[in-house]
């Protein structure tokens, strides 16, 4: 009989694309950095790293940027500014990213390869794994951290677990897709994957968004990638390779997800963030609906 799955104690955050969808502001400003509702987007992801168990975070950066680690250093003359100013809920948030970021290190990607070259510069670093994989991206809000959902599943099956939600089969071009095996509603068997299918070609309408748990034969097979789709080393192909040696499932998650990684997400996930917040919700509300009967004045 098999043993229990091995713990999950590392998380992956790749963070060294060069977020072109977001020019001119990330001419300066790193894609993870900027913010939704006052709180960089690697913040909610290490956050939500932290608050799903895991006990070290593997930031994978472009060389020179650490702007990321800046943010969760401690910053007494902030504090102090903040406390004479008396900005109390200011100062708290402050005050709390070095906690965060005492669980924090960093290691480089070179260049830009692909999501599977850069999963491969943290287990080259840090050993073979298990690992958890969160890209900043992808921002889901729910009552229960998307990534822990995951996590839940490998403690009971083991292997590889991956993150999936159903999307229109127009926009299953940019994702990786599962082919299903035994469904029960929740939890799904992979029997494939495809990596940004031709239209046609879709195994399925579940798409990989975001949030992985990676079990050790998928480390091991990284450093075999060739280039892929989009001429890349895809984390999907490493996936794949090891499906049949070990199990891998996909989770329909619990909660909202927002692709951060285009403006219009962006817009999307501010405005749902700042309405769940009591201090800013009613005013929000009203700017929203402001805007919105003003286009329809304009439209009708």
């Amino acid at each position: 009989m098999a043993g229990a799955p091995d713990s999950v104690r590392t998380a992956v955050l790749p963070i060294a694309g060069l977020g072109t969808r977001f020019l001119p502001a990330t001419k300066a400003v790193p894609k993870e950095m900027l913010p939704v509702a006052g709180r960089p987007l690697v913040q909610y992801a290490v956050q939500e790293a932290l608050d799903s168990g895991i006990e070290r975070v593997v930031l994978v950066a472009a060389p020179g940027r650490d702007l990321a680690l800046q943010h969760f250093a401690r910053d007494r003359e902030l504090e102090a500014a903040l406390a004479a100013r008396g900005r109390s809920r200011a100062q708290a948030e402050v005050r709390m990213l070095p906690t965060l970021g005492e669980r924090l290190t960093a290691v480089e990607q070179a260049e830009p390869l692909g999501l599977g070259h850069a999963v491969g510069c943290a287990t080259q670093a840090f050993g073979p794994g298990p690992y958890a994989v969160i890209l900043p991206d992808d921002l889901v809000l729910g009552n229960v951290p998307c990534l822990r959902q995951l996590l839940d599943v490998h403690d009971q099956l083991g292997g590889t677990v991956l993150a999936v939600t159903s999307l229109p089969r127009e926009e299953l071009r940019k994702f990786g897709v599962v082919a299903p095996g035994v469904d029960d509603g929740t939890v799904v068997e992979v029997q494939g994957l495809v990596e940004k299918p031709a239209p046609g070609m879709e195994p399925s309408q579940l798409a990989v968004v975001g949030r992985y748990v990676l079990a050790p034969e998928v480390c091991a097979a990284l450093p075999t990638l060739v280039p892929g789709a989009g001429g890349e080393l895809q984390l999907t192909d490493a996936i794949a390779a090891t499906i049949g040696a070990t199990p891998v499932h996909a989770v329909r998650f619990e909660g909202r997800r927002f692709d951060c990684g285009n403006p219009a997400g962006m817009v999307a996930a501010g405005v749902a963030v700042t309405l769940a917040d009591p201090s800013l919700s009613e005013v929000v509300a009203t700017s929203v609906r402001a805007l919105l009967s003003g286009m329809d004045g304009e439209q009708a």
